[in-house]
């Protein structure tokens, strides 16, 4: 399907976009559209901003922990031998 078929396109323009590793992206948007400040780096999946010189910087991505390690920062090793050995004692009991 060509253009003729389709009509005509809609004027464009090229905006370059930044990520810390010095990538740049120029994806294109229609004249009237809004312009995002951050966009996706397609090379390295950083954020990409419009200034060349001070690009957005990556988040920190926090690694993902399990329950326990969640429980070990609420309690202590002393905490959790007594929840350990109370719920010991009601499960023996309910045998």
């Amino acid at each position: 399907m060509g253009e003729a078929e389709r009509g005509d396109a809609a004027p464009r323009q090229f905006v370059s976009f930044y990520c810390v590793d010095g990538h740049e992206t120029r994806p294109s948007f229609a004249h009237d559209a809004a312009i995002p400040e951050i966009w996706d780096c397609p090379s390295c999946g950083y954020p990409a901003g419009r200034d060349k010189d001070n690009p957005p910087r990556p988040t920190k991505v926090e690694p993902y922990k399990t329950h326990l390690a969640y429980v070990k920062e609420r309690r202590s090793q002393q905490e959790g031998e007594a929840i350990l050995a109370e719920a010991l004692q009601r499960l023996h009991r309910d045998d």
